[in-house]
């Protein structure tokens, strides 16, 4: 039934695999985006700032006000494509734009629809405590420090697979690009979530695929 059935995630996260990409570019993409990661620390930094200020934002109006809510997403854009470019997918050699905007044309793109209320008394609980399960499972995922050692992530280390695969076969194994979409569309997923930019709770499910949409769109 309708009533039963949970509601859909905000996020809609897509990507296309460009064909042919370079058998080595990928080798150095580490140093090619070294630019992006600099001004990306700096744009995270900012993105903490304005996650706290819409923190009391919908504790005292229920609102994510709209400025703050299309910084961020324009943040987390901006890392998609990049992360998608580089050692998250490495689906595409097209250099990622420094922007803040959609770019429809990049083959990496993220869209969030922004809730016209939000809830009081989640903002105080769902980034902590409530995203925990979740928080697990993107360690897995995403990798991460853990003492005092850096360790690979799930996504990484299938990125270098498909990166090794495109360097001998020149071709990029369509299963293992879904699947890496998918993981990349679950870190995305609670991302928002932990961000408080939407109250739906991320789906512990795997969405593989590049084509998603945004819950009424085309209407």
């Amino acid at each position: 039934m309708d009533m039963q059935r949970a509601p859909r995630s905000p996020v809609a996260l897509t990507a296309e695999l460009d064909e042919p990409l370079s058998r080595w570019l990928w080798l150095v993409k580490w140093l090619l985006v070294i630019p992006h990661w600099i001004v990306l620390f700096f744009l995270w930094i900012a993105f903490l700032l304005t996650t706290v200020i819409a923190f009391f934002a919908i504790l005292f109006t229920e609102r994510y006000p709209q400025a703050l809510f299309d910084f961020n997403l324009g943040v987390l854009r901006w890392s998609w494509r990049v992360s998608y470019y580089s050692y998250s997918a490495l689906g595409t050699d097209r250099y990622p734009p420094f922007s803040l905007g959609a770019e429809p044309g990049y083959p990496a793109r993220l869209d969030i629809a922004r809730p016209e209320r939000l809830s009081r008394g989640l903002v105080l609980v769902k980034w902590w405590l409530l995203a925990i399960p979740h928080y697990l499972i993107l360690a897995f995922f995403a990798g991460g420090m853990r003492a005092g050692l850096w360790s690979i992530g799930l996504i990484s280390l299938l990125s270098l697979f498909a990166g090794v695969a495109v360097l001998f076969t020149g071709r990029y194994p369509r299963d293992l690009f879904v699947l890496i979409v998918g993981l990349n569309r679950w870190v995305f997923r609670v991302v928002v979530y932990a961000f408080l930019m939407t109250d739906v709770y991320p789906p512990f499910r795997l969405d593989q695929g590049g084509a998603e949409s945004v819950p009424g769109e085309g209407r």
